[in-house]
Parts: structure tokens; C-alpha cells; sequence
């Protein structure tokens, strides 16, 4: 999804103006507040729930699900659709009136968390146990587990089954290592058509860092690996098939992204999240693909994961309530509405089995989740990415040691 990896990214944009909210933030809590003494707040005001919406589908799926909670709980609860949901969110904590229940993206957490403004609510979960592991580590903060994640997303590998018949593959050819990716790439590669097309990013090629072994940071986000051997390895692989012409860049196909590069039959292979169903399925209608895992690399099996999470505000006068509705909205039923409404996966393990019987082409999509890795989550780890892709774009000509070794001490430089 460009949606998930862009709202990801997206913190790294405003991050200048959201830092002057951050910073008035949760200043005045005085003594201690709920989050620390772990009692909620009980009254019968009704709860404001806000919501940065992909469309109409994501909207009606969560409207409906917070009405059917609010009838039958009898608290009153109101949906709000944001703009711009990180200018909104920062306006309300800045000003004491704060959402109740809102979405929360990765990059945002470590600072609203730090000054006050979040309830630290996950330990208090009825389902606590049921949410994958890795997801729990992506919103946990200081030793502690802050907020519900609400679904996940992870990369793997599409394949256009057209041009993978026409280059004389079968599936005994699906890549199994890199080595195996670049020589199927070179075979999909003819005049119109490049063997594997993807975004330019950090988003995308980090799933190659954690093939080998890497990521930007380690998996608490409290210290930073960025030039470790194993992502400077991943680098060079990437640089390897860039110029060798099997790998391109969407943007240098004339596309906005990789699932735009795929649709449009510019890339027989892409790396996408499951977001790419939904929009080839709106936009390129007669594209035939297939979902296979990623490549193994040097240190096994790899991807990235996204995901976003239900925040409770610290000042929200009904944080009990809160608290239950979103146990509903992280259900199993709850989530695999929303799955069938707009294509998220369920972040709860019981809700695998069905989900993938529902969806059995896209089962590699959630099979990742036990071993993908989340993006950083330091308070401005995203404008250190930012500066990572702009760098990534030239990886072709550019040196890739020399790439890792400062966005290390743009990581190291948020941590002291």
C-alpha cells in the first residue's frame, strides 16, 4: 500500500510542525496520571473517535463497527474522518481536548508517548495474548506495551503470470534466493517490460536488509544498526541488479510506484504489501498475478511489516470505555469485517485460519508474520528515512557503505 508506507512517511513531512505540539504536549499532567497508576477514567461523555480513512469503504466498515459497539454498550460515540490526521491529532493533544480513540501510526508513538499524552492501556487487554508478537514490540515504548495494534500489512513478491509463462517459467523457477531472483528477473526482462519494478525506498528495499541479517534499527528501536555488514550487504545486491537492468526504480518506469509499475505491465515483478490487491483489482482489472514469499537471503527468510494502532488518549475523560471498544474493534469478528471491507490483515493470531481460507492467493502475505520486522520507531526516525531515500535514488552511482554510515548517525543523533 502506498497508503500504510506513505502515512509511515509521511510523519517525517510535518514532523517540523508536529514537534512544537509534541513538545506542549501532556506538559501540564502534574502528579500521576492514569497511564501510570493503571486506573481508567470513567464518565458518560461520549467518546470522539478519529480515523485517517483510505475511502469510502475503510470509512462505512469503521463507522458501522463503532456504531454497533456504541448500541450496544450504550455510550455514545462519535466518528471523526481527519484531513490530516497528524495535524489534527497534535491540535488536540496541544489543546487538552484530544480524540478518546484514535489511529496511531508507528512513528508517532515513541513522541506522544514520552511527554504524557497516550495511555499506556495494552497490558490491560482482554486479548492481550492473541496479537503477533512482532506487532506488540512495534507499540511498545519504554517497557511498555501503549496501544492495540489495529492491523498489519506485510511485502512480498507479485508475479505476472503472463510474463512469467511467456519467459518459460513455471513455478518450480519461483525465486528462492537472491541469486534465483536475479536470474528470473534477467529472464523477465525484454524491451517494454523490466523483470522486477519497485519503489525506490527504504519501505521496500529494506526487506532485502532483513534478508541479510539488518535493519535500521534494532527491533526496540533503541539502538542503531544502519551500517551493519549485513544492510551494506543487502545494498550492494540491490546495486548489483539496478545496474544490471533487471531491477528498476518505478519512478524511472514513469510510475508513481511499484504497484502502478506492475498494473500497468511495466514491471513483470513488483514488492508490494496486500494493499496491491485492491488496486489492481480497481485499476488494472486484467492484470493476472500470483503472490509468492520473498526470497530468502543470506540470513534466511525477510520482509517488512506496517501497521497502526488505537490510541487512548491520557486525557480522555472515559478512558474505560475506550478500553472496550477497541477490544471490539481488535476482535475477530471486528477485524475480519474490515479485512473483507478494505483489505487489512487481522492483527490476532485466531483470526488467521480464516482469514486465510478467505483469502487462500494471499496466505504468503500472512504467513510473514512470524518473521517480518517493523520499520523504526524512534521519535524521528522518519525524517532519517526521508534523508535515506532521497540518498537511495542515486544507489545506482552512489556507494552504499558511504549511504548506511549517515543515516547511522542521523539514527545515532536521535538516540542521544
Amino acid at each position: 500500500m502506498r497508503k500504510i508506507t506513505h502515512r509511515w512517511l509521511a510523519g517525517g513531512a510535518v514532523a517540523a510542525a508536529t514537534a512544537l505540539a509534541l513538545t506542549a504536549c501532556g506538559s501540564g499532567f502534574g502528579g500521576s496520571s492514569s497511564s501510570d497508576t493503571g486506573k481508567l477514567t470513567s464518565s458518560d461523555k461520549a467518546l470522539t473517535v478519529m480515523i485517517g480513512s483510505s475511502g469510502d469503504a475503510e470509512t462505512t466498515a469503521v463507522k458501522s463497527a463503532v456504531s454497533d459497539w456504541s448500541k450496544s454498550s450504550g455510550t455514545k460515540a462519535n466518528l471523526v474522518v481527519a484531513s490530516d490526521l497528524n495535524q489534527q491529532l497534535s491540535q488536540g493533544f496541544a489543546a487538552k481536548k484530544p480524540a478518546d480513540v484514535f489511529y496511531l501510526s508507528t512513528d508517532a508513538l515513541a513522541g506522544y508517548a514520552s511527554n504524557g499524552s497516550l495511555l499506556a492501556y495494552g497490558d490491560q487487554l482482554s486479548n492481550k495474548s492473541d496479537f503477533y508478537p512482532g506487532l506488540v514490540k512495534s507499540f511498545t515504548y519504554d517497557g511498555k506495551f501503549y496501544c492495540a495494534p489495529k492491523d498489519f500489512s506485510t511485502l512480498q513478491l507479485v508475479i505476472n503470470t503472463d510474463a512469467w509463462t511467456a519467459a518459460g517459467l513455471t513455478d518450480a523457477d519461483i525465486p528462492k534466493t537472491w541469486d534465483d531472483l536475479e536470474a528470473v528477473a534477467k529472464k523477465l526482462t525484454t524491451g517494454s517490460q523490466v523483470g522486477l519494478g519497485i519503489s525506490g525506498e527504504y519501505a521496500r528495499i529494506g526487506s532485502f536488509m532483513v534478508q541479510a541479517g539488518g535493519n535500521l534499527m534494532n527491533e526496540d528501536s533503541t539502538k542503531a544498526t544502519a551500517n551493519s555488514e549485513a544492510n551494506v550487504k543487502a545494498l550492494d545486491f540491490v546495486k548489483r541488479m539496478l545496474n544490471g537492468g533487471e531491477l528498476k526504480y518505478a519512478k524511472d518506469l514513469g510510475a508513481g510506484w511499484g504497484g502502478e509499475a506492475f498494473g500497468k505491465g511495466l514491471a513483470a515483478m513488483t514488492i508490494e504489501g496486500n494493499w496491491i490487491t485492491g488496486a489492481l483489482k480497481s485499476d488494472f482489472p486484467n492484470i493476472k498475478y500470483k503472490i509468492a514469499e520473498l526470497p530468502k537471503g543470506p540470513a534466511g527468510q525477510g520482509t517488512l511489516q506496517f501497521t497502526n494502532c488505537w490510541g487512548i488518549a491520557a486525557d480522555s475523560p472515559n478512558q474505560a470505555a475506550a478500553l472496550k471498544l477497541v477490544e471490539k474493534l481488535t476482535s475477530k469478528s471486528d477485524q475480519l469485517a474490515f479485512s473483507k471491507a478494505f483489505g487489512p490483515m487481522p492483527s490476532i493470531k485466531s483470526a488467521a485460519d480464516e482469514w486465510k481460507s478467505d483469502n487462500p492467493d494471499l496466505v504468503p502475505f500472512l504467513d510473514a508474520a512470524d518473521y517480518a520486522k517493523g520499520v523504526p520507531t524512534a521519535k524521528g526516525s522518519a525524517d532519517v528515512v526521508t534523508d535515506l531515500n532521497s540518498k537511495l535514488e542515486s544507489l545506482a552511482t552512489g556507494d552504499p557503505k558511504s549511504i548506511l554510515d549517515t543515516t547511522q548517525k542521523n539514527l545515532e543523533a536521535l538516540l542521544k
